[in-house]
């Protein structure tokens, strides 16, 4: 059995593992420097014990960078660029910052200045700048990029693979062929992969994938392939183990009471802060939507939540008031849609137009994290061709949401429908958090406001179904 495996062809050095490692006890040992050196010190000594208690603020502060770092994924390198790696990783640090100076307020009772902690940021992003340039030149040293081949089945899941591709992932992998097969069986194919290192696999039958999917496992070869809905709903399977055999239970997905309860509370308790943290941004964008066209301010429009139940979404209005005068449901294309006022591409470029949904949270119709509301209107053209759309449904609908923060606005259906069972998967407060959290860095990430192609009146929708 053993010469079925050949030796492991990948990558990785010692040196990648111990540089990631010291940026961690760098980032550390410059908090806890600084946290002894500055006023708070002082409170320390005087309330606790001293060392011990700053122990456990250390600890504290490194459980949630950790949880931060994952977040944003602070330490994949190769597949981000350097100043999106920068950049995570100080987010990651501004965020546990932020929580430990709260923790500080709650514990000691009083509002001590934030002020001591501007130079431990300055630090940081000197430190994240240099780190992430030496990891990135490491990183490539040890991983040259890969000879890489594109199999699909037609035109539609190639342009799949447009979402995948380009920089910075081309440093990784050189795409060098494309195969475009719709046969059964891989062994048809092997010979034609076997030059290859890594391959990306969309659309082909099960039979071939699955083929592919082995011989990637024997021969050490790094593959990629974009999945059916069907792979993503067995991903949220159980394990029965009242077989002899291994045996997955499929089924709607249930989501558990307590769940429910502790995220309506969450959804009610930040949306209310929301709503008084950010009535002044909210105010001044009413007042500019006003005096640009003196049209109305807020734009209503009727939407799909949980088991398909109706709601009228609230929005800042970012377009002419005469947008849809034919009557017809068309998505945005983007900074070329004539459509927006000036005010509305500033307000759509920073989300600011979907903050009037904060009432919608509150009310209920929606949460903070779940599936973005489709209208009724679009859905029907999406249904028509994938019927498949409606386990969306399956969970409430939310502001933000894997679908908004991985996807693009111009993804295509199938792929937002993907990210959203992905979610509905994997819900839970720790996921909430994590993408709530997420959404931030979205707000830098121009691309994915990015429309949908000039001329269409919903996003390409194309064939998915595994034959």
């Amino acid at each position: 059995m053993e010469e079925l495996f050949v030796q492991s062809k990948k990558n990785h050095p010692l040196a990648i593992m111990l540089i990631k490692i010291l940026h961690i006890v760098a980032t550390l040992a410059l908090f806890y420097a600084f946290w002894i050196l500055f006023r708070y010190h002082g409170f320390i000594v005087e309330r606790t014990r001293g060392f011990r208690y700053n122990i456990f603020v250390l600890i504290g502060y490194g459980i949630l960078l950790i949880f931060f770092n994952r977040t944003y994924n602070s330490y994949l390198l190769g597949y981000m660029r350097v100043s999106t790696l920068a950049f995570s990783q100080f987010l990651a640090q501004l965020f546990s910052l932020f929580i430990m100076y709260a923790a500080v307020c709650i514990a000691w009772r009083q509002l001590p200045s934030p002020a001591v902690f501007l130079p431990l940021l300055i630090v940081y992003v000197f430190l994240d700048a240099v780190w992430s340039f030496l990891a990135d030149k490491l990183f490539l040293k040890y991983n040259p990029p890969r000879k890489t081949v594109f199999v699909y089945r037609n035109e539609t899941d190639k342009k799949r693979f447009g979402s995948v591709s380009g920089k910075p992932i081309e440093r990784l992998y050189s795409i060098c062929g494309e195969i475009r097969y719709e046969g059964d069986s891989f062994d048809d194919i092997r010979e034609r992969v076997e030059p290859f290192d890594a391959v990306f696999v969309a659309g082909i039958r099960s039979q071939c994938r699955n083929g592919i999917a082995k011989y990637c496992a024997e021969q050490d070869i790094s593959g990629f392939f974009l999945p059916h809905v069907g792979d993503i709903v067995m991903q949220g399977g159980s394990h029965v183990k009242s077989f002899s055999s291994p045996v997955l239970f499929v089924s709607r997905k249930e989501i558990r009471l307590g769940y429910r309860i502790f995220k309506r509370a969450l959804d009610i308790l930040l949306s209310f802060i929301g709503l008084i943290i950010l009535s002044p941004v909210m105010l001044v964008t009413a007042l500019l939507i006003h005096f640009y066209d003196r049209g109305p301010v807020f734009y209503r429009q009727t939407r799909l939540t949980q088991y398909g139940r109706t709601f009228e979404i609230i929005k800042f209005r970012s377009m002419r008031t005469d947008a849809e005068k034919d009557g017809v449901a068309r998505l945005s294309t983007g900074e070329k849609d004539d459509r927006i006022t000036p005010v509305g591409r500033v307000i759509r470029r920073f989300r600011i137009d979907e903050l009037p949904q904060l009432f919608n949270i509150l009310k209920g119709d929606m949460s903070i994290v779940g599936p973005r509301p489709e209208r009724p209107e679009i859905a029907a053209q999406y249904d028509a061709i994938l019927p498949d759309f409606k386990l969306r449904l399956q969970a409430k609908a939310g502001l933000t949401g894997y679908a908004q923060i991985y996807g693009r606005y111009n993804s295509s259906p199938y792929e937002k429908m993907e990210f959203d069972l992905m979610y509905i998967n994997q819900m839970s407060l720790v996921t909430d958090f994590q993408l709530m959290f997420a959404t931030v860095g979205v707000l830098f990430m121009p691309e994915s406001t990015e429309g949908i192609s000039e001329g269409e009146v919903v996003a390409d929708v194309g064939e998915r179904e595994d034959s």
